[in-house]
C-alpha cells in the first residue's frame, strides 16, 4: 500500500518584507497564549493579522516541544476539508477507520503543539468545530488563529489588531518617525525609490498620507509602490481626489473597510487594462500558482486563424449631454471601471504618471476620439460619432501578454512573488483576490469561463503528471501537486457544483489516483471520488476508473468490506465495458485487500494469476510493478523466500528500465524481507536500508515506517537488540502520525510483537524502555539517519546521516554539488552536461566520483542523499 508524502512547509511563512513594530500587541499576545488555548486576532482586511499571528508564534515556539504549525485556508472554501487541511499542516497521515477530525484529536491526544490557523472568517463554523475538538479532546493543544469575526467559543480569548498608529497631520510632528505607520511607508517606499527617507520636508505629507488611509497596512503598502512616478506631495493630491469622488465630495474620512477597498479600486484603476483583466481573472485561483497556469487561465483562445482580434472592435457608450460632466463609469463604490469626460476635456482614465492605462479625449460631436496615452500616439481608427464616445476593450490576451500582465502586477504589489517547486510562484491576497473576482463577476459569464479554463489545465497537467509517474522526477511532481493542492480543490469544486460538469469532475478525481494514493491523500481522495461518484452514475469509463480508486483509498483506511465492493463493481463495470486497463487496476485493489485482510493464500493465488498474465495495454506501470511487489509479499511471509527474491529482481528491472522510485523502494523492501526469510542479515540490512533512502527521497511516511518495523526486526533476530529498541520506538513514533493499529494487520503486528520480545529478552525491560524512549524522541531526519549507519559503527553512535556537502566528511566540490542536484532532478548525464554546458563525458566523471566519495553505487542513492540535506 502506497503513502508518500513530500514535504509540504507548514511552519511559520517566512518574512519577505520588514516586520513593522508591534511590541504592544507582540506582548499582549504572548501573555494571552500563557494563560489561554484558544487566541483570535480579530480586525479589518489588510490590518496585519496573518503577519501579527505568525510574529506571535516565533516568539513563543520554545514552549512547544512537538511543534508549532500553520494551517492555511485562505485558498480552501469546503467546510468538510478543514480537519484534512489541519492533519496535513500537522504531518499526520490517518489511515484509520475514524472520522476525520476524531483521528486528528487522537493523534495530538498527548502532544503540546501550537496550532496556528489563519483566515477563519469564510470557513468560521468549520474551524469552530476543529478548536472546540482540540481544546475539549487534548491538553497540550493550543490555538492562534485569524478571523475577521470571532469564532464564538467561550474559551475564546480575542485580541484586536488595530491599524498602525498615526500622528496627527496638522499637530506636532518632531517625533513623527517613531509612527510605525510612517516607518512601514518609508520602508516600502525604499524598496522602490532608494535612498527614500522621512525628513523635514515631506514629514507633514507623509503623515497625512498615512492618516488618509487610516494606518492601515495593506493599503499603506499598496499607496507606496506609486513613488515609482509620483513623489509623496502628488501622491496625496491624488488619493485626495480620489477618496472625493469616492464619497461624493464629502470631506469626512471614510470607515476603514472603504479605506482599503478605495486603496485598492485606486490601485486597480492605475493598472493597465490588461493587468485589470489579468488580476480579475487570476481571481479564480487558489493559493499560489506559476505563471504557465495563470497563462492558461487569462489568455483567450486565438481565434481561427491565429489572429488577434482587431484593434477597432470597441464599443459605444453614450455620452452625457455636452459640458464636459464626468460619465459614471464606475459606480461611486470604487469598482475599477475607468471614468470618462467630454467636451473636449481629457478623459482622467488615466493620470499623467505613466501607470498605462489609456485616456481619451473628444474633441467635441463628430470629432474623432484622440488619444493622450504618450506623446505622438496615433489616434485610434474609429471616429466618435456625435453623442457618443469609443472605448476600446483590451484586445484578446495572449500568453505574452499575460506574462508582461503579471510582471506589471508584481510590480504594482498586486501579486506576491514567491519560491516554490518547480522555480517561481505568485499569490494574490485574499483582499486583492476578493476584489478581482468582484470585477469578474460584473461580466456574465466571465467567471464561469474562467473556472473552466482553471479546471481544463488542471485536468491536463493532472493527465501529464499520471503518464510520468512511473519515471524519474516522482518527487518534483509530487512536490508540484502538493504546490498545487488548493487548485486542484477549486477545480474539483467547480466541476461538482456547475451544470453539466460533473463527469470532468470524476475524471480529474481519477486520474488523481496515484497522488491520493502515493502522496499521503487517502482521506482527501475519498471524499472527492464520492462525491464525484454520487454525481455520475452512469456507466462509463470514469466511473470504472473512480470505482476502484475509490476501493483503493477506501481500503488505505482500513474500511476492507467497502473497498472490496467498490473494487468488484469497478471490475464488473470494466469487463462490461470491455476496458482491460481497468479492470486490471480493479483487480490490483482486490488482491491488495486479501493481503492486508490478511488472507495470505488467497493474496498470494491472485496476484500469481496477475502477473503471470502479464501487463495488459493500458495498464499503468506503476501497477504492474506493485502487482509484482504484492505477490514477493505474499511469498515473503508465507516463507517461500527465493521465489519472493526472483519476482523482486523481476521487478526491480522494470523499475531501472523507467528510473522510477517510488515502486522500486517496495520492491527493495521485499528483498530485505525474502533475504530476512533466508536468514542473510547482511543482504536482508543493506536492501533494506537502500529502500530507506529511497523513501527518504520520495517522502513515503508509510513506506518509512514499514521499512523502520523491517529494519528493528533484522537487528533484533541478528543480535542488536540496541539497535531494534531505538528503532521501534522510532518506528512507532511514526506509526502514530498514520496508524498505531498498523491497520489492524495481524502479520504486521506480530512482526513488531516479536521484535520487541527478542529484545527484551535481550536487554531486560528497564533497559529496553529507555533506549525504546529515546528513539521515540529523534526526529525522522536523526531517525532515518541512525537506521542508515555505515556497518561497523557501534549501536547508539552519531548517526550516519549523509552530511552536506560543505561538511569535510563528504567533500564535494561545488561543481560535484551541483551535479548532485540535477541527479535528484533525475537528469541523465547528456541532460546534465546540457544544462551545465559540458561535455557529457565531463558530467560522467562528475557522477562517478560523486558516487566514489559518498560510497554508493547508483544514481537513485545520490538522489535520496541530496533529498535528505534540503
Amino acid at each position: 500500500m502506497g503513502g508518500s508524502a513530500p514535504r509540504r512547509d507548514h511552519h511559520l511563512p517566512a518574512e519577505t518584507t520588514s516586520f513593522v513594530d508591534r511590541r504592544g500587541e507582540l506582548t499582549q499576545g504572548r501573555e494571552l497564549l500563557a494563560r489561554a488555548r484558544l487566541v483570535t486576532l480579530t480586525g479589518p482586511g489588510g490590518v496585519g493579522k496573518t503577519r501579527l499571528a505568525a510574529r506571535i508564534a516565533a516568539r513563543v515556539r520554545r514552549a512547544f516541544p512537538d511543534g508549532v504549525r500553520c494551517v492555511h485556508l485562505s485558498g480552501l472554501h469546503d467546510p468538510a476539508l478543514v480537519p484534512l487541511a489541519a492533519a496535513d499542516a500537522l504531518g499526520l497521515h490517518d489511515r484509520s477507520a475514524q472520522p476525520p477530525l476524531a483521528a486528528l484529536v487522537e493523534q495530538v491526544r498527548d502532544r503540546r503543539l501550537l496550532l496556528v490557523v489563519d483566515n477563519c472568517e469564510h470557513l468560521a463554523g468549520a474551524c469552530a468545530q476543529l478548536a472546540a475538538a482540540l481544546l475539549h479532546g487534548t491538553e497540550g493543544v493550543r490555538i492562534l488563529a485569524t478571523s475577521r469575526h470571532r469564532l464564538g467559543l467561550t474559551e475564546e480569548h480575542l485580541l484586536e489588531v488595530r491599524p498602525l498608529p498615526v500622528p496627527d497631520p496638522d499637530g506636532d510632528l518632531s517625533a513623527a518617525q517613531g509612527y510605525p505607520a510612517l516607518t512601514l511607508f518609508a520602508d516600502r517606499a525604499a524598496a522602490v525609490v532608494p535612498g527614500f527617507r522621512i525628513t523635514p520636508a515631506n514629514r507633514a505629507s507623509v503623515a497625512r498620507l498615512c492618516h488618509r488611509l487610516d494606518g492601515l497596512p495593506l493599503a499603506i503598502e499598496l499607496a507606496a509602490v506609486r513613488m515609482r512616478v509620483l513623489d509623496v506631495d502628488q501622491l496625496l493630491d491624488r488619493l485626495d481626489d480620489r477618496y472625493r469622488f469616492l464619497t461624493t465630495g464629502s470631506p469626512a474620512a471614510l470607515p476603514r473597510h472603504q479605506t482599503l477597498r478605495a486603496a485598492v479600486a485606486w490601485s486597480h484603476d492605475l493598472c493597465t487594462l490588461p493587468e485589470q483583466t489579468v488580476w480579475a481573472r487570476l481571481s479564480v485561483l487558489a493559493g499560489s500558482f506559476d505563471l504557465e497556469t495563470a497563462e492558461a487561465v487569462c489568455a483567450d483562445t486565438a481565434p481561427v486563424g491565429g489572429t488577434r482580434p482587431p484593434e477597432d472592435a470597441g464599443r459605444l457608450l453614450p455620452l452625457p449631454p455636452a459640458g464636459g460632466s464626468e460619465l459614471p463609469g464606475r459606480p461611486a463604490d470604487g469598482s475599477g471601471v475607468p471614468v470618462w469626460s467630454a467636451g473636449g476635456s481629457e478623459l482622467p482614465g488615466r493620470p499623467a504618471d505613466g501607470s498605462g492605462v489609456p485616456v481619451w479625449s473628444t474633441g467635441g460631436p463628430g470629432v474623432p476620439a484622440r488619444s493622450t496615452d504618450g506623446p505622438g500616439a496615433p489616434a485610434p481608427p474609429v471616429a466618435a460619432p456625435a453623442g457618443a464616445l469609443t472605448l476600446l476593450p483590451p484586445p484578446g490576451l495572449r500568453r505574452d501578454d499575460v506574462l508582461e500582465a503579471v510582471a506589471g502586477l508584481v510590480d504594482k504589489s498586486v501579486l506576491c512573488r514567491e519560491t516554490g517547486p518547480g522555480g517561481v510562484r505568485y499569490r494574490l491576497l485574499d483582499t486583492l483576490r476578493q476584489y478581482g473576482l468582484e470585477q469578474l463577476r460584473r461580466d456574465t459569464g466571465q467567471e464561469e469561463a474562467a473556472r473552466r479554463r482553471q479546471r481544463d489545465w488542471m485536468a491536463r497537467r493532472a493527465e501529464q503528471y499520471e503518464r510520468c509517474w512511473f519515471g524519474p522526477g516522482q518527487p518534483e511532481t509530487a512536490a508540484l501537486l502538493r504546490a498545487d493542492q488548493d487548485n486542484l480543490r477549486a477545480a474539483l469544486d467547480f466541476s461538482l457544483t456547475a451544470p453539466g460538469e460533473a463527469l470532468a469532475g470524476l475524471r480529474l478525481a481519477g486520474t488523481l489516483w496515484f497522488h491520493w494514493h502515493a502522496c499521503g491523500a487517502s482521506r482527501e481522495g475519498l471524499y472527492w471520488l464520492d462525491r464525484a461518484l454520487a454525481a455520475v452514475p452512469a456507466p462509463t469509463r470514469e466511473r470504472a476508473r473512480g470505482l476502484w480508486v475509490a476501493g483503493l483509498l477506501a481500503a488505505a483506511t482500513r474500511d476492507f468490506p467497502r473497498g472490496r465492493r467498490h473494487a468488484a463493481d469497478a471490475l464488473a463495470l470494466a469487463h462490461a465495458l470491455g476496458d482491460a486497463a481497468e479492470a486490471a487496476h480493479a483487480e490490483y485493489v482486490i488482491g491488495v485487500i486479501r493481503l492486508f485482510g490478511d488472507d495470505l493464500p488467497g493474496a498470494l493465488r491472485h496476484f500469481e494469476a496477475t502477473v503471470a498474465r502479464g501487463p495488459v495495454p493500458g495498464q499503468h506501470l506503476s501497477l504492474v510493478g506493485l502487482d509484482q511487489v504484492e505477490l514477493a509479499c505474499a511469498l515473503g511471509f508465507l516463507g517461500e523466500a527465493e521465489r519472493a527474491v526472483e519476482v523482486c529482481e523481476q521487478a526491480l528491472r522494470l523499475c531501472e528500465r523507467h528510473g522510477e522510485q517510488w515502486v522500486r523502494s517496495y520492491v527493495l523492501r521485499m528483498l530485505a524481507l525474502a533475504h530476512t526469510v533466508l536468514g542473510d542479515w547482511p543482504r536482508a540490512q543493506r536492501h533494506a536500508r537502500e529502500a530507506l533512502r529511497l523513501k527518504l527521497a520520495v517522502h513515503d511516511v508509510i513506506g518509512i515506517a514499514l521499512t523502520l518495523d523491517l529494519l528493528a526486526s533484522i537487528a533484533a533476530r541478528r543480535g542488536t537488540p540496541e539497535d531494534a529498541a531505538l528503532l521501534l520506538g522510532g518506528a512507532d513514533r511514526v506509526w502514530a502520525d498514520i496508524d498505531t493499529g498498523r491497520w489492524g494487520s495481524h502479520t504486521l503486528n506480530s512482526v513488531r510483537r516479536d521484535s520487541e520480545e527478542r529484545a527484551v529478552l535481550a536487554l531486560g525491560r528497564e533497559v529496553f524502555e529507555r533506549i525504546y524512549r529515546r528513539g521515540g524522541a529523534l526526529g525522522l531526519r536523526e531517525l532515518a539517519g541512525h537506521a542508515l549507519q555505515e556497518p561497523g559503527r557501534p549501536p547508539g553512535a552519531e548517526a550516519a546521516d549523509p552530511s552536506p556537502p560543505e561538511d569535510t566528511t563528504v567533500p564535494l566540490t561545488r561543481r560535484e554539488t551541483e551535479v548532485a542536484r540535477l541527479v535528484a532532478e533525475g537528469l541523465a548525464n547528456q541532460q546534465i552536461a546540457d544544462r551545465l554546458v559540458i561535455a557529457r563525458r565531463t558530467a560522467e566523471g562528475h557522477v562517478e566520483r560523486i558516487l566514489g566519495k559518498l560510497g554508493f553505487s547508483n544514481r537513485s542513492q545520490i538522489a535520496a542523499w541530496m533529498t535528505a540535506q534540503r
